[in-house]
């Protein structure tokens, strides 16, 4: 990352949710790295104390599901730090289930935790950075929003994302007159341990390759680098955008 003032992120309070590990955890050390002050929030109590201490992090357990606990998360923010810079909503699942199997159950679990979850953290921590009248808010979309993904079925996990990059452009456009940037990051196939679960479905494994032009995976760190990127200065004239950080997987 450039050594530019541009880039810090000195005395700014910056969350993480599912910042337990994966894209999460690298982003939350970025932050903190440039300066933020981080609080991670996760619905797993001891990965994510265990992430907040190594980090020198607070933490916040939460089901982000549940909208009165995003607002208690908010508040219990405030109360200690004053104000919300920077938020990146990173927590997601998917669930990979040919459609026509897919029960309600599953449908609704990924759309739940991908998209209303989204909702509501985007509502309560842009409330406090509307009153300020500055703030970052970081969604974490997917190419799976952009492309429908082969081999695998995920259609619940491509719709919740696709809906995650729309409301990031809704939201942008209602808010950036009122000091509020909204974008979202859509990532490829990156080494998390989400995806790691599907490679070892080596036919998946070796399609996904194929059909990424650098023809390797993503680091979290190649993410977290443009999480600092839009949560800082640098990013100022960035709003309602949506970066595709897939190694070229939608080039093609």
């Amino acid at each position: 990352m450039p050594n530019s003032p541009l880039f810090s992120l000195d005395d700014r309070v910056a969350l993480v949710t599912g910042g337990a590990r994966g894209i999460g955890f690298a982003s939350a050390q970025a932050l903190k790295e440039h300066g933020a002050k981080v609080v991670i929030i996760d619905i797993n109590v001891e990965l994510g104390q265990q992430a907040a201490q190594k980090l020198g992090a607070d933490f916040i357990a939460a089901d982000l599901t549940k909208s009165d606990q995003v607002r208690q998360a908010a508040g219990s923010i405030v109360e200690k730090h004053g104000r919300i810079d920077v938020a990146l909503n990173n927590a997601g699942i998917a669930v990979n289930v040919p459609s026509e199997e897919c029960s309600d159950e599953d449908w609704l679990r990924v759309i739940n935790i991908n998209l209303n979850a989204v909702f509501f953290c985007c509502r309560e921590f842009g409330k406090v950075m509307l009153q300020q009248g500055r703030g970052s808010i970081i969604n974490l979309a997917s190419m799976s929003g952009v492309i429908s993904n082969t081999p695998q079925p995920q259609s619940a996990y491509n719709a919740s994302k696709a809906g995650v990059i729309l409301l990031t452009k809704s939201l942008a456009g209602e808010w950036a007159k009122r000091g509020v940037r909204v974008n979202s990051i859509s990532p490829g196939y990156i080494g998390t341990e989400m995806t790691k679960l599907g490679m070892s479905q080596s036919d998946w494994y070796q399609r996904w390759l194929e059909f990424t032009p650098m023809g390797r995976l993503g680091e979290p760190q190649e993410v977290a680098n443009v999480v600092v990127f839009l949560a800082s200065d640098a990013s100022s004239y960035f709003t309602g955008s949506n970066l595709l950080v897939d190694g070229g997987y939608t080039a093609w």
